[in-house]
């Protein structure tokens, strides 16, 4: 008898998806706020929707706003196809993934000194479904990130970040260092936080004029790769009061959105 082959968890297929830069056809988003919102965006291409009773009442209004005919299917006999695991609540609705065009389209800055957010190596689904909710709460343009090695929009992704992905444009970009300096042609001020800059943040950015600016971010540990370091026009540290400091890096972008917010809003009259 040939060995019996075990289903692999769905955040080991992310991360192998992530490393491949593999983006799904087609993806289950769950829980009650990813899908409500989904429902909601008209730009969202929905396909299949299935709930249970108490979530088709919860989402009578988005459901009606979409014109789906949802499946409504008994608790006990629910069982969509994602990860045993996941946190569904009861609601779980197939889709393709969003389109939000490119760099160049998305991040010109026209009249407006936008704020971006740049992901290198973000891989953790739950790390960047987070820091796609603080990018919309400090009016971030976009989030970008590379194409390989980072997290491709999934069901994970968008329950962590509880609807900011039907807002919050989330780039994904075949060479991340090429965007960063298509970045700085448009006029963008492009800020790498490194734990072991010699600047804070306020001071990487203390005697700027109002200009477009993005944050450059790295994975957790080995934190920016060589060529985006290089790509910076500067390198900023989270101030600490300890004698060691670290921040999850998706901490790290709230903290760093909120300081970069405050220095952009010195600017107003």
């Amino acid at each position: 008898m040939a060995p019996r082959k075990h289903k692999k968890p769905e955040w080991v297929v992310e991360k192998e998806r992530a490393k491949r830069g593999d983006a799904p056809d087609t993806l289950w988003l769950f829980g009650l706020h990813a899908v409500r919102d989904a429902l909601l965006n008209p730009k969202r291409e929905k396909l299949a929707l299935m709930v249970t009773p108490n979530a088709a009442n919860r989402l009578e209004d988005a459901i009606a706003t979409s014109g789906m005919a949802p499946e409504v299917v008994d608790p006990r006999k629910f069982h969509p196809p994602i990860d045993a695991q996941s946190v569904h609540q009861g609601a779980v609705l197939q889709v393709r993934p969003l389109d939000w065009g490119s760099v160049s389209e998305r991040c010109a800055p026209g009249d407006d000194t936008p704020l971006l957010v740049l992901l290198d190596r973000v891989t953790d689904p739950h790390n960047v479904g987070a820091i796609l909710r603080s990018a919309e709460v400090f009016g971030a343009r976009a989030v970008i990130a590379p194409h390989r090695h980072s997290a491709p929009e999934t069901g994970a992704l968008a329950k962590t970040a509880s609807g900011a992905l039907e807002r919050q444009p989330y780039l994904r970009v075949p060479n991340l260092a090429k965007s960063m300096n298509a970045l700085r042609e448009m006029g963008y001020f492009i800020v790498g936080l490194d734990g072991e800059a010699e600047m804070s943040l306020d001071q990487a950015v203390a005697d700027l004029p109002h200009v477009s600016l993005a944050l450059a971010l790295g994975a957790e540990g080995p934190g920016l790769r060589e060529l985006t370091r290089k790509t910076c026009h500067r390198l900023a540290k989270i101030p600490f009061a300890g004698e060691f400091g670290s921040l999850n890096v998706s901490n790290a972008a709230a903290v760093s959105l909120y300081a970069a917010t405050l220095w952009k809003n010195a600017f107003k009259p």
